[in-house]
């Protein structure tokens, strides 16, 4: 169990959607200070944060954002994207991009912040999913959140000794610019930033956050065809 009152807190993506709600959340429970990177820190609105330049995917750059914030003690990887990549058709690159921002990005993150919280004497370690971790809907993307989930498993295990607890967060559709097109109920960011929270603050290995997540989640245990309704015909 994390205490949130008088954390230090990064949150990467902390700019827009749920990463700004997390970022005004947090300081509504009391953090003592909350960095919100971005790839353009002036893109960061809220008036007590503080902005810091961030590309997850640039070692020189979370080199630099891990030695301007050394007081850290939760760190929240929200930042993540898509160019809507297929395995198929899509350049090989647009794939590696997809696992450099959505993979590699938040391991480097973690890397150079697991020192960092260590020092500060242990703290937490939030990663966001997305439901498409667990089916396999949009190519690369799908199959780089799917890494990512085995990723915050396997650091679950090695930050615990360290005094590091691990929470994955895993969201359907939110309303956001990301999903701005989906015409489908969605959760609000600030619904999303409550419940990501109260994981942290459980210490919750996961954080369902929404019942389409719940759903997949559940529906994993049982037959294909009921993930992947157009394979039954």
């Amino acid at each position: 169990m994390t205490n949130i009152e008088g954390a230090v807190v990064l949150v990467t993506g902390g700019s827009r959607g749920i990463g700004r709600a997390l970022v005004s959340a947090l300081y509504e429970r009391g953090a003592k200070k909350v960095y919100a990177t971005a790839r353009d820190p002036k893109t960061v609105t809220h008036p007590d944060a503080v902005p810091l330049a961030l590309e997850v995917s640039d070692p020189a750059s979370v080199a630099a954002a891990a030695e301007q914030a050394q007081d850290v003690t939760i760190l929240i990887n929200n930042a993540g994207g898509s160019v809507n990549a297929n395995f198929l058709d899509s350049p090989v690159e647009d794939v590696r991009r997809e696992f450099e921002t959505n993979f590699y990005g938040p391991l480097l993150v973690t890397r150079a912040f697991v020192p960092i919280i260590e020092r500060n004497g242990g703290g937490h370690l939030l990663n966001v999913h997305s439901v498409l971790s667990w089916v396999g809907l949009l190519g690369s993307y799908s199959a780089s959140k799917a890494a990512f989930w085995s990723q915050t498993n396997s650091l679950r295990l090695d930050l615990k000794p360290r005094g590091i607890d691990v929470t994955g967060l895993h969201v359907g559709y939110v309303d956001t610019d990301m999903a701005a097109h989906v015409d489908a109920p969605k959760s609000t960011p600030e619904s999303v930033a409550s419940q990501a929270l109260d994981g942290i603050e459980a210490g919750a290995f996961e954080v369902l956050a929404d019942d389409l997540t719940r759903q997949v989640k559940a529906g994993l245990s049982g037959e294909g065809a009921a993930l992947y309704p157009q394979l039954a015909a």
